[in-house]
C-alpha cells in the first residue's frame, strides 16, 4: 500500500463493522482506546441497564420488547456514527496535509493533531531541512515526519516510519 493511501480510511467501511461489532470500526480506525471505550459502554449498557430477560430473549433468537432494548440500539447507533465521522475527519486531514505538501506548503508540525492546531502554544520548529546526520548529536532527520531520531535506529521512534540510511 503506498504511503499516500496508508492513512485514508473508508468511512462506511468503519460504520459498518462498528454495527457489526462494538469497537471494531474504531480499531479499523486504530483509535485503540476509543474501540475499548465503545465496547465498555455497549457491554456495560447490556449488562447494567438492559432487563435480563431481554437479552435472554434476544439470545435465544425471540424477538424482545423494542423498548427493553432500546438503550443499547441508542449507544450501539452512537458509536456508529462515531466510528463514520472519525473516518471522516481523518480523510478530510489527510486530503489537507496532502495538498498541503503538494503546494509546497510543507507538511503540518508533527505536534498537530488531526484538525491541524497545535498541542502547545509554542512556535519554534525543531525539524532540519537538511535530512543529514548530525554527527554531535547522533541524530537523523526523520525524511517523514522531520523530527529528530536516534541514528543508531532503523526507524523513527516518533512516526514509526523506516529511516533511510
Amino acid at each position: 500500500m503506498s504511503d499516500h493511501n496508508r492513512s485514508r480510511r473508508r468511512p462506511w467501511l468503519a460504520a459498518a463493522l462498528a454495527l457489526l461489532m462494538s469497537g471494531l470500526g474504531h480499531a479499523y480506525l486504530r483509535r485503540w482506546a476509543r474501540a475499548f471505550g465503545w465496547y465498555a459502554v455497549i457491554t456495560a449498557t447490556l449488562v447494567f441497564i438492559v432487563p435480563d430477560p431481554a437479552v435472554d430473549r434476544l439470545v435465544a433468537g425471540d424477538p424482545p420488547p423494542i423498548a427493553d432494548i432500546a438503550p443499547v440500539l441508542v449507544v450501539v447507533a452512537a458509536s456508529v456514527v462515531d466510528a463514520y465521522v472519525l473516518a471522516v475527519r481523518n480523510n478530510r486531514a489527510h486530503e489537507r496535509r496532502s495538498s498541503s505538501t503538494e503546494t509546497g506548503g510543507g507538511e503540518p508540525r508533527p505536534d498537530a493533531d488531526e484538525e491541524g492546531t497545535w498541542s502547545d502554544d509554542s512556535t519554534i520548529d525543531t525539524r532540519s531541512s537538511d535530512p543529514t546526520a548530525d554527527s554531535a548529536a547522533g541524530t537523523v532527520s526523520c525524511p517523514h515526519c522531520g523530527r529528530e531520531t536516534d541514528a543508531k535506529l532503523d526507524f523513527c521512534q516518533w512516526c514509526a516510519e523506516a529511516v533511510d540510511e
